[in-house]
C-alpha cells in the first residue's frame, strides 16, 4: 500500500503497536558480582527493566555488584514483587517493548529453569537471548582450589542431593570426580536445606563402596569473602566439619561438596581464602569517590571495603578569593600553585572550567605536589607536577624541604598561589615565606564533620563489627571519633603518618599498623603485611585463623606506651 494513501485508522493502529520487546538470561555467576561475563554487563546496561533473585545474608553484595551496570533509570524488580510469576512479569514487560533481563544465580539453563522462560518468551513471539553464566559446580571449586579432574579421572558427575532418586550406590562405584549440589539437610537452624545431609552422604558413599579414604572438600559460601573450605576423606569429614563450626564463625549454606582425588591437593592449591585481608571488613573513612582506588586495592587483598565518609568537602562562603586566584592564574600573576590535596585540585579544576578553561591556563606556571595521590589528580587534568616531596615525606614539610628559594636574577615572578582547605595547616605557607616567596593562600574548600554514619555502622564500629579502620589524616581520626566513637579494642588501627599516629594516640587508640611513607597505597599494603603476619603466625601456633572481629572481645583499646 501506499503510504500516502494509508487509511487513518491503520495509521493509528501503527502507531499505538509497541516496539518489539527483547528478553535475556543471564547467567550472574554464583557470588562474586566480578564473575559476570561481559556479554552480561552489556546486556544490564541496555536493560529497562531487571528481575533479580533471592538472596540471603553476604550474599546481597551480589546484587549491588550487578547492578553497578545498569543506567540509573532502570526498574529493579525483586522476588518479593513477581512471587512465583516471573517468567509471565518478564513476558508482559517484554510485550510493552521494554528491554528486560532476569538474573539467574550460576547459568540459567544449569539448575536455574531458565528454559521455562525462554519457552515462554518464544511462543510469545518475543526476542530473547541466553548469556551463559560461571556455574557453582566450576566456579566454586575454582575459587577453593579443588581440582576436578585430576590425572587419572576421566569423569565427572553432578548429583543433586536434594533429589530423591539420585542412585548413590552407581556413583559410590564409579571412579568419577562427584560434584554434590545442595547436599545439607534441613535443621533447625536451616529449614530451607532439602539435602538428606553431608555426614549421611558420606556414610552411604562409604557403604555404597566407595574408600573411606577418599579426599573430600566441603566450600560453603563460594566465591564471596565468607568462603570456607574444610578438606577431609568421607571417614573424618563429619568430625572436622563440626571442629571447623565450633566457634560458630562459618555461614553452613550454600556448600557444594567435591569428593575425589582431586581434593587432596586443595590446601596447596587454595587461593582466594589465603588472601592477607580475606574476609576482613575495613572501614575507610572517605567519600567513595575519594576511596575507590584504595578500596579496589583492599578487595585485591580479600577485604570487604566500606567508605564512611567523616568529612564533607563544600565551597568557600565568599567566593571572590578563588576568582581572583583564576584571574591571577590566567594573567601570570604565580610562579608557582601548590597543590596540598586531590580537593583542592578538583575546586582549581571546577572554576577554570566554569570560565570554559582547562590545563593550558597552567602554561608558563611550575606547578607542585604535595604527594602521589595529589600528583595523579593533576595528571588526571593533563598536568605533570614540577615538584613533589620525597616518597617517605609527603606532606608540608617534606615540600619546604625540597622546594628552591626565590632567587630574582632567575625567578621573574616571586607570587605563589596556595588554594587550601579552610583549616591547613601553615607549615607549608610559612616554609615558603622563609624561602623569600610571597604567598596568596586561598581558600579553595571548606571541610566540615560529615553526618554520622547509619546506626549499624556506628554500632559495628564501636561493637567490634570492623576488623581494621584505615586513618588517613588527623581529621579522620577526629571527625571519626566524633560522629561514630571509638573503634573497638579487636579492631585493626592503621594510619598514614606520624601526625595521625600522634592523633590516635591522643584519643587512646593503639596503632598497630603504620605506612612507610604517606601514601594510601603504602598504607593498604602496610595492613596486608600485617594481615598475613597474623595469619601466618596462627598456622605456625597450629591454630584457627580468624578475622579481628571473630576474636575474643577484650578490653577498651588503650594508648601503647
Amino acid at each position: 500500500m501506499n503510504p500516502q494513501t494509508e487509511t487513518p485508522a491503520t495509521g493509528a493502529e501503527e502507531a499505538a503497536k509497541p516496539a518489539a520487546g527483547h528478553i535475556a538470561l543471564v547467567g550472574a555467576g554464583p557470588g562474586d558480582a566480578d564473575l559476570l561475563t561481559l556479554r552480561g554487563a552489556a546486556l544490564l546496561g541496555q536493560a529497562d527493566v531487571v528481575l533479580t533473585f533471592r538472596e540471603f545474608g553476604p550474599l546481597a553484595r551480589h546484587r549491588e555488584g550487578l547492578l553497578r551496570h545498569c543506567r540509573p533509570d532502570v526498574e529493579v524488580v525483586g522476588p518479593d514483587e513477581y512471587g512465583d510469576k516471573g517468567d509471565a512479569f518478564a513476558v508482559a514487560k517484554a510485550a510493552q517493548g521494554l528491554r528486560v533481563v532476569r538474573l539467574y544465580a550460576g547459568d540459567p539453563l544449569l539448575a536455574c529453569r531458565g528454559a521455562d522462560l525462554a519457552e515462554a518468551a518464544r511462543d510469545a513471539g518475543i526476542e530473547f537471548e541466553i548469556a551463559p553464566g560461571l556455574p557453582a559446580i566450576t566456579a566454586v571449586p575454582a575459587y577453593a582450589g579443588t581440582e576436578l579432574m585430576p590425572a587419572g579421572t576421566n569423569e565427572l558427575r553432578v548429583l543433586d542431593a536434594a533429589d530423591t532418586d539420585v542412585d548413590w550406590v552407581n556413583a559410590a562405584q564409579s571412579k568419577a570426580t562427584l560434584v554434590v549440589m545442595f547436599p545439607d539437610a534441613p535443621s533447625e537452624d536451616d529449614p530451607e536445606a532439602k539435602g538428606p545431609g553431608l555426614d549421611r552422604i558420606c556414610k552411604t558413599l562409604i557403604a555404597g563402596g566407595r574408600p573411606d579414604t577418599t579426599p573430600v572438600t566441603v566450600t560453603r559460601m563460594g566465591t564471596t569473602t565468607q568462603q570456607t573450605t574444610v578438606t577431609s576423606t568421607l571417614a573424618r569429614l563429619a568430625a572436622d566439619l563440626k571442629a571447623s563450626d565450633a566457634k560458630g564463625h562459618t555461614v553452613p549454606r550454600p556448600s557444594l561438596m567435591i569428593i575425589g582425588e582431586g581434593a587432596q591437593r586443595q590446601r596447596k592449591l587454595s587461593w582466594f581464602e589465603t588472601k592477607p585481608l580475606f574476609g576482613w571488613r575495613v572501614l575507610v573513612p572517605r567519600t567513595r569517590e575519594q576511596a575507590a582506588a584504595l578500596s579496589d586495592q583492599l578487595r585485591g587483598y580479600g577485604a570487604v571495603p566500606e567508605e564512611v565518609p567523616t568529612i564533607s568537602v563544600e565551597p568557600p562562603r565568599t567566593p571572590q578569593q578563588m576568582e581572583r586566584a583564576v584571574r591571577g592564574l590566567v594573567t601570570g600573576r604565580y610562579q608557582w600553585v601548590a597543590f596540598t590535596s586531590v580537593n583542592a585540585v578538583k575546586a582549581i579544576r571546577e572554576r577554570l572550567e566554569d570560565y570554559g578553561l582547562d590545563a593550558r591556563a597552567f602554561a608558563g606556571v611550575k606547578v607542585a605536589a604535595v604527594g602521589e595521590q595529589t600528583a595523579a589528580a593533576l595528571q588526571a587534568f593533563g598536568i605533570h607536577p614540577d615538584l613533589q616531596p620525597p616518597e617517605d615525606k609527603q606532606s608540608g614539610a617534606g615540600l619546604v624541604e625540597v622546594w628552591p628559594p626565590y632567587d630574582a636574577e632567575i625567578d621573574p615572578i616571586e607570587r605563589v598561589l596556595l588554594p587550601r582547605a579552610d583549616i591547613a595547616t601553615e607549615v607549608l605557607s610559612e616554609g615558603l615565606v622563609k624561602l623569600g616567596w610571597e604567598i596568596d593562600d586561598v581558600t579553595a574548600y571548606r571541610t566540615v564533620r560529615a553526618a554520622p554514619p547509619p546506626a549499624p555502622i556506628r554500632e559495628a564500629i564501636k561493637g567490634g563489627g570492623f576488623d581494621a579502620v584505615l586513618f588517613t589524616s588527623s581529621s579522620t581520626v577526629r571527625n571519626l571519633v566524633g560522629i561514630a566513637g571509638k573503634p573497638h579494642a579487636t579492631t585493626v588501627i592503621a594510619v598514614i603518618g606520624p601526625e595521625t599516629a600522634k592523633t590516635a594516640e591522643e584519643f587512646g587508640l593503639r596503632v598497630d599498623v603504620r605506612a612507610p611513607k604517606a601514601s594510601v597505597v603504602a598504607l593498604a599494603e602496610a595492613l596486608a603485611e600485617f594481615g598475613a603476619a597474623q595469619r601466618q603466625a596462627a598456622i605456625e601456633a597450629g591454630k584457627p585463623v580468624l578475622r579481628p572481629s571473630q576474636k575474643r572481645r577484650g578490653r577498651r583499646r588503650k594508648t601503647m606506651l
